[in-house]
């Protein structure tokens, strides 16, 4: 189509993403619902071209186009506004409409249609639901065609009104696409930040972990006996906290907490050490261990030991002062099952609800930790096909791991 010499900005720049029209023409050049329209209305017609266009005061665009005849116009394409009759249709929101550009008694011989052979043509305004004019439907063909019958004419003003309609709610679905998005990146990116920050705060904590152990082996005033416990303490509940974000992150950027479940699994020796720890940062706490497994288990020690050292530190922060922690262990028919007991106020109803949720704490947390422990603890007996159980009853709240001992081989 001769109209290709006049054009500022083509298909191209749209493909390359740098039109000035990117974001309208995106909009619809990707939307099956107006494909659709426009195959309706050439097959209604007759008409072997039909286009929306952008149309300001200044600038025709092809948004979306089919062309049957060869003119030459795809997504991008712009050719000069005084080229258009869509010049006419914007300034007075009137149709302008003819069969037979030869006949017709307004249009009859007129330069656009002369210069660049069109016989028969439409041009409906689209506008926005808030009334601001935004473009124009336009169907074509070299020949002419019954495009003025007035059910031709409702058709296309229905259509043009649908796409008006139309273009809020797709640009509303795609701001809303974009947010979404925006917040999945920002969140991946706040999650790569705390699991780089969580693992280099760990070299730190050993280094103070191990100054800790070397400063208990010295001689130390009555004084410095009682606050290096209590310095150890800080040291295990910020260790704990880092492992919990570290594996947070992870299982988020991950997609989820991976296990490595093997036959036999040192879990007797994993349970006993992370107990030890606790006592070593708690000495003030009593904490009993029981543990009867008597055949081999099929787990993942070290993230099962996590998860009750999780609900240990957490009976610890909770429990009744003074009162004794029980930790015991059993293995029935077809399940593990490892408890941690603690005397105490029961957990309201509305917290328990939410328990196992990341960054939920009790009103009584005295600003310790982070909420991530009991979440933790939860996807890794998920992770094992299990679950953890939590009863409050006569001043006892149990939190119960457990996992089927029949798990699939990985």
């Amino acid at each position: 189509m001769a109209a290709q010499e006049g054009l500022i900005q083509d298909h191209a720049a749209f493909l390359q993403g740098t039109h000035d029209f990117q974001a309208d023409i995106t909009l619809l050049a990707e939307s099956s619902l107006i494909g659709t329209i426009l195959e309706t209305i050439m097959l209604a017609t007759d008409m072997r071209f039909a286009a929306v266009a952008r149309v300001t005061k200044d600038r025709w665009v092809a948004c979306r186009t089919i062309d049957e005849v060869n003119f030459g116009l795809a997504a991008g394409d712009e050719i000069e506004i005084q080229s258009t009759f869509c010049q006419s249709v914007r300034e007075t929101s009137n149709n302008v409409i003819f069969n037979d550009s030869a006949t017709d008694e307004d249009y009859g011989g007129h330069p656009i249609a002369v210069k660049f052979g069109i016989g028969s043509y439409a041009s409906i305004p689209i506008r926005r639901r808030d009334g601001s004019f935004f473009g124009t439907l336009c169907v074509i063909d070299t020949e002419p065609r019954d495009v003025k019958h007035p059910r031709a004419i409702a058709m296309l003003e229905m259509f043009a009104d649908i796409i008006g309609q139309g273009l809020e709610t797709e640009e509303r679905l795609n701001a809303q696409e974009l947010m979404v998005a925006h917040e999945r990146e920002l969140a991946r990116i706040q999650e790569e930040f705390v699991a780089v920050l969580a693992h280099d705060l760990r070299n730190p904590v050993a280094a103070l972990d191990a100054g800790f152990r070397q400063l208990g082996k010295e001689s130390m005033t009555d004084r410095a006996q009682i606050i290096l416990p209590l310095m150890r303490s800080s040291l295990y509940r910020m260790t704990d906290m880092i492992e919990n974000m570290m594996l947070h992150a992870k299982a988020r950027l991950g997609g989820g907490i991976r296990i490595s479940a093997v036959r036999d699994a040192p879990l007797t020796e994993a349970l006993t050490q992370v107990v030890q720890e606790v006592r070593a940062a708690w000495p003030d706490h009593e904490i009993t261990l029981d543990l009867s497994f008597d055949r081999p288990i099929r787990c993942d020690a070290l993230r099962i030991a996590q998860a009750v050292g999780n609900l240990l530190s957490n009976a610890v922060r909770h429990g009744t002062r003074g009162a004794p922690i029980h930790v015991y262990g059993l293995l029935t028919a077809s399940e593990l099952e490892i408890n941690v007991a603690n005397h105490g106020q029961a957990i309201p109803d509305d917290l328990l609800r939410d328990l196992f949720q990341p960054f939920r704490r009790g009103t009584h947390a005295a600003g310790e930790g982070l909420g991530l422990g009991l979440f933790i603890a939860f996807s890794i007996a998920k992770a094992h096909s299990g679950r953890i159980d939590v009863t409050c009853k006569d001043g006892t709240t149990t939190f119960a791991f457990k996992l089927p001992t029949l798990l699939p081989v990985a």
